[in-house]
């Protein structure tokens, strides 16, 4: 940990060093509503988000806050150790598979043909608005990637074997849940005249019908957004077979943004991670760095006062607009040397989109030493081939 700030109704704990004023303000609200327990924890990759830090972790006893779970609901990592050695794959081989993901795999904006079979679908809770209005757009998006920070990676590892990794979501189900049960939570507030030092910090009390509806759908959306990468994985680990004839040996998975019942300090609390792992003593995590930096296996070391989490990533060091502002395609490029990864993508508009580049972002390396009484390292990976949304 890098210092701990008193002086509100609970501290703020961080393992950030420099907290940019905008995150250090939301985690002082955090600090300061009448909900939150024991303590706010800051993550190394912390920075501004929606009425909570990303990088942040916050614990509840009788509350859920939609916003301090986010707006892409169970976006996560999936990462496979496959058989094949680093020795043994060529660049030429690695240029012929991301081409070959990008043909498989719908990305950004795009959707499948047809409607995609799942047993999942069963549980969807229909009496959840958005759910309801978003299922048959769902059929088509599982098994897609989406765009934004959500990518596809061949990496070497340092244990001598190539892995796949995924970063994917929830798909359009997170931001539709989030968006209606915030203003919900919304409305409940002014209609109990509770004052909230930020509007995006609206709560549902735990037990309630809202409170209920809202992790009923967020659980729904974690599993659709496990079986989203899963999904991808399989063709993903079907294109690296038909290439090389590598097998797959383990898979790990592991969501970045949602709230679940656990106990700490003695007591049964929601804790929200928003942009944060678990990192319960022995639980194998996935932290990523940026596309042209290492990305990192992971081994939890159950350490109390972060409520037994960690960073999910790097962390923006630059937000997306300033960064299509101030860099170039060449010293993006120049960043990006020896790693397969295609053209820079345009939004919408055809304005040139610069805003995943690793300039963008913090140092990953410095990011883990940070947290090293939160994780132990168990395999470095460096990125060979890149497949963006």
């Amino acid at each position: 940990m890098k210092w701990t700030k008193d002086g509100a109704r609970i501290p703020i704990k961080s393992w950030c060093e420099q907290v940019e004023n905008g995150a250090m303000k939301q985690a002082e609200n955090l600090a300061a509503i009448p909900i939150t327990f024991k303590h706010v924890a800051l993550m190394p990759d912390c920075h501004v988000g929606y009425g909570m830090p990303i990088g942040g972790v916050i614990a509840c006893q009788e509350a859920v806050i939609p916003n301090a779970v986010g707006v892409d609901i169970g976006c996560g990592m999936l990462a496979a150790q496959t058989s094949l050695p680093v020795a043994d794959l060529k660049r030429d081989v690695v240029e012929d598979m991301v081409s070959a993901v990008r043909v498989r795999i719908p990305l950004g904006f795009e959707h499948h043909k047809a409607p995609q079979p799942w047993g999942g679908w069963d549980k969807a809770p229909l009496d959840c608005p958005p759910v309801r209005a978003e299922l048959e757009s769902a059929r088509r998006q599982l098994g897609t990637l989406g765009g934004g920070n959500h990518f596809l990676e061949v990496q070497a590892g340092d244990d001598g074997l190539i892995w796949l990794m995924i970063h994917s979501g929830s798909r359009n189900f997170g931001l539709k849940i989030a968006e209606h049960y915030h203003q919900m939570a919304l409305r409940i507030a002014e209609s109990h005249k509770e004052p909230l030092p930020d509007k995006d910090l609206a709560w549902l009390e735990r037990g309630t019908v809202k409170a209920d509806e809202y992790l009923s759908a967020m659980n729904f959306a974690l599993a659709f957004a496990k079986e989203n990468r899963a999904r991808m994985m399989k063709a993903f680990s079907e294109i690296v077979r038909r290439y090389t004839g590598c097998r797959i040996e383990q898979t790990i998975d592991i969501h970045h943004n949602y709230c679940a019942v656990e106990k700490h300090f003695g007591r049964e609390v929601l804790v929200h991670r928003k942009g944060a792992i678990s990192a319960m003593k022995g639980q194998t995590g996935i932290i990523p760095g940026s596309m042209g930096s290492s990305s990192y296996i992971v081994r939890g070391r159950g350490n109390p006062e972060s409520f037994m989490s960690s960073s999910h990533g790097a962390g923006r060091c630059m937000g997306r607009n300033q960064a299509c502002r101030s860099l170039s395609v060449d010293e993006c490029n120049k960043a990006m040397a020896g790693i397969v990864h295609g053209q820079w993508s345009r939004d919408r508009k055809g304005h040139l989109d610069l805003s995943e580049a690793p300039q963008a972002y913090k140092n990953i390396d410095e990011v883990m030493a940070a947290q090293a009484d939160l994780v132990e390292v168990l395999v470095k990976l460096q990125p060979l081939g890149v497949v963006k949304g």
